[in-house]
């Protein structure tokens, strides 16, 4: 009896020196990840030439000076702000429900060529997107969609990545008895697909929804070759000519606030659907 007490109170020392470890390198890492927004934050509201000077921890008073220079200038905030939202909000959804389509297709139906779609979807996922660059550019002009928002937001249609995550989603969590059910009761395919399948998938797709809008949010390559008139660019475009003006009018307390301005609406889509992160990133990793 008292080894077995010796054993068990060993163990629950091993248990909680492991906890301790787990949180003070929780508490590492979160504070590396949040720093540099507090840094961001801080500079935000520091003028160009305190910031000249050198770096300081204690935030200082020309935040809404750095903002009212930055509204005065040429560059359309505003228009830029809605700009991103719109090619981020479309983005995110269509890429998410197209893929989730696409993924129940490969995993609830057989077909001939099955085991060949699949690897040739994950092929396309490791072409990068500057080599097809150059074409689709060309395509664009071809089809008289510059300065559009259409080229930006429909090929996210077609997103491999989401596909493979979804489809692992899947494979763990969408049983094809319950599909099968469903079409013995007579629902049509979209009917199950819209009404049981997205419900099911709710957790990765919220996942996957996240990724998309911060991905097409923070996107500056494809945009910077089609979008031309300055009505029409995303921020991630403003910023980058906000940084390259000449050193007369160059103004790193007003670079710093508009970074800080766009980075707000992606933390707003991440705690809104930050709570189902955990329980997809869980289903997509494991499989029956």
């Amino acid at each position: 009896m008292a080894k077995n007490e010796k054993q068990n109170v060993k163990q629950g020392m091993g248990v909680h020196a492991r906890r301790a470890i787990a949180y003070v390198t929780l508490i590492i890492i979160s504070f590396f990840c949040l720093f540099w927004f507090y840094i961001l934050i801080i500079n935000a509201t520091r003028s160009n030439g305190e910031m000249s000077s050198g770096f300081t921890a204690i935030p200082s008073t020309h935040l809404l000076e750095n903002w009212k220079n930055l509204l005065a200038g040429t560059l359309p905030v505003w228009s830029g702000m809605l700009n991103s939202l719109i090619v981020a909000v479309g983005t995110a959804v269509l890429c998410v429900y197209f893929s989730t389509m696409t993924a129940y297709a490969i995993h609830a139906y057989d077909f001939k060529i099955k085991k060949y779609v699949y690897p040739f979807i994950l092929m396309i996922m490791m072409i990068p997107t500057q080599v097809t660059a150059l074409g689709f550019v060309q395509l664009i002009g071809n089809l008289g969609l510059e300065d559009s928002f259409i080229p930006l937001i429909v090929p996210a249609i077609a997103s491999p990545v989401t596909f493979f995550y979804m489809k692992q989603s899947m494979e763990s969590s969408l049983p094809l008895s319950l599909i099968e059910a469903a079409r013995i009761d007579g629902s049509g395919e979209f009917r199950t697909f819209n009404h049981i399948v997205l419900p099911l998938m709710k957790p990765a797709i919220a996942v996957q929804a996240i990724f998309s809008f911060v991905s097409s949010w923070n996107n500056y390559f494809t945009p910077a070759l089609i979008l031309h008139d300055n009505k029409k660019k995303t921020l991630p475009i403003l910023i980058a000519q906000l940084r390259s003006a000449d050193w007369l009018k160059f103004d790193m307390g007003q670079v710093y606030v508009m970074i800080a301005f766009s980075i707000f609406p992606v933390i707003i889509v991440y705690l809104i659907l930050s709570k189902h992160i955990v329980q997809g990133v869980a289903l997509g990793s494991v499989k029956e």
